[in-house]
């Protein structure tokens, strides 16, 4: 932040129209580009009404609640939430509806759970289970603390050598059978994540994916079939990443049984934000083959500015940017825009430069064609969101040059 910020509330600030280059902010800054959060709050939101189907899409991408307003304006049905410490942030900031795409078994997050729910009638949440030992330990907690409203958990199914969930649908069945036995518990529906059956876009992690899913739309049938959704008004069937939720949506929205309430929900978080790395070349809308329709595709919206520091040798920039600043984790940043010392900001030309490597406050910039000075500016496209926000506390959003707003994040 500019220093002369210092003292000043974020109205005040930006009250000043302040600008990147202009206002005093320092480097390296990450920045997010109001119009593509807009437009990819819009495309979201449309494509979810016109398929039938809710998204709860997954906080921890951002932790910003400031984000989560925007998506719940734009029509999300809740925000799924990862662990307790993340679910408190949420209800800190008024969110009423929460997917916990996890298990929850530890005694301290349940004693509190159980408090919100007993203080808080409207506050509506539902979390996973995946083994009769969990389901005990849930039991066990809420019935020693005492709560008033049972705890909605849906039974995850996952697949063999993937993450949590029951790895067969006999061994989901019988956890079902346990929930249903303990009055502390209900049963809401089912949990599946498709993202550990697949990890890139060849046709045959995709049939693994539309294998995945049957078994998990199988396993409603069955637990419908068998009673265990008698006398609810809503079964939740929730699944959905940022790379295949075409699939999901396809899944989960079809015709059920007629008679069985089923609210089929997304938990998407990534398309917010997007990327300039994983998710560009895994999102179903770069992928119009997998589509019906001609949805347009998200915008990436973040930026990293880094500063030349050093040219030691032919071919080589160092910049103020590494580890502590940006993801690495799905790929490295992507060098795309240059300002100089005239401040113009001009596009890179298509390889000529890349990120070698990235040490703790430094990137390496190999460079074969571009020649960037000590002093200049390169604007970066990141990959992964999941692993950029956690680095970042005050985030501008721009319009062009101009910051329009400030994102505070919770981690």
């Amino acid at each position: 932040m500019p220093a002369d910020a210092f003292g000043s509330t974020a109205g005040e600030f930006l009250a000043t129209r302040p600008t990147v280059f202009g206002s005093g902010f320092v480097g390296p800054l990450l920045t997010l580009d109001n119009a593509a959060l807009e437009h990819n709050l819009r495309t979201m939101a449309a494509w979810c009404a016109e398929r039938g189907v809710q998204l709860a899409p997954h906080g921890k991408t951002t932790m910003a609640p400031q984000l989560f307003a925007k998506q719940l304006a734009h029509g999300s049905w809740g925000i799924t939430a990862a662990n307790t410490s993340q679910l408190r942030v949420y209800r800190a900031f008024g969110v009423q509806r929460v997917v916990f795409a996890n298990e929850l078994v530890d005694r301290n997050g349940l004693a509190w759970l159980a408090g919100e729910l007993d203080r808080d009638p409207e506050f509506q949440f539902c979390c996973y289970v995946d083994s009769l030992r969990g389901v005990h330990l849930m039991a066990e907690a809420l019935a020693a603390h005492g709560a008033s409203r049972p705890v909605d958990v849906l039974v995850e199914l996952g697949a063999p050598g993937a993450r949590t969930g029951a790895r067969t649908t006999a061994e989901a069945r019988e956890i079902a059978d346990a929930v249903l036995a303990n009055p502390v518990l209900r049963l809401v529906g089912v949990a599946g994540y498709e993202g550990e059956v697949a990890h890139d876009v060849t046709d045959e992690s995709l049939s693994a994916v539309d294998d995945y899913l049957r078994r998990v739309r199988a396993l409603v049938a069955e637990l419908a079939d068998a009673g265990h959704f008698s006398g609810l008004d809503e079964v939740i069937v929730t699944a959905g990443g940022s790379a295949y939720f075409d699939q999901v949506a396809e899944a989960i929205s079809g015709p059920w049984p007629a008679g069985l309430p089923v609210v089929p929900v997304l938990r998407s978080g990534g398309y917010l934000l997007h990327d300039d790395g994983f998710y560009r070349v895994r999102s179903p809308f770069s992928r119009p083959h997998r589509l019906a329709g001609e949805e347009p595709p998200f915008q990436p919206a973040m930026r990293v500015w880094a500063q030349v520091v050093s040219r030691p040798e032919p071919g080589l920039a160092l910049l103020t940017m590494g580890r502590r600043d940006v993801s690495f984790d799905q790929g490295l940043p992507e060098p795309q825009v240059h300002r100089g010392a005239d401040g113009a900001v001009r596009e890179l030309p298509e390889g000529s430069c890349r990120v070698r490597a990235l040490a703790d406050q430094h990137a390496f910039l190999e460079l074969t064609g571009a020649e960037p000075q000590v002093g200049d500016w390169v604007g970066f496209g990141l990959s992964h969101p999941c692993t950029v926000f956690d680095k970042w506390s005050l985030i501008p959003v721009v319009d062009g040059d101009e910051v329009v707003d400030l994102i505070r994040t919770f981690f």
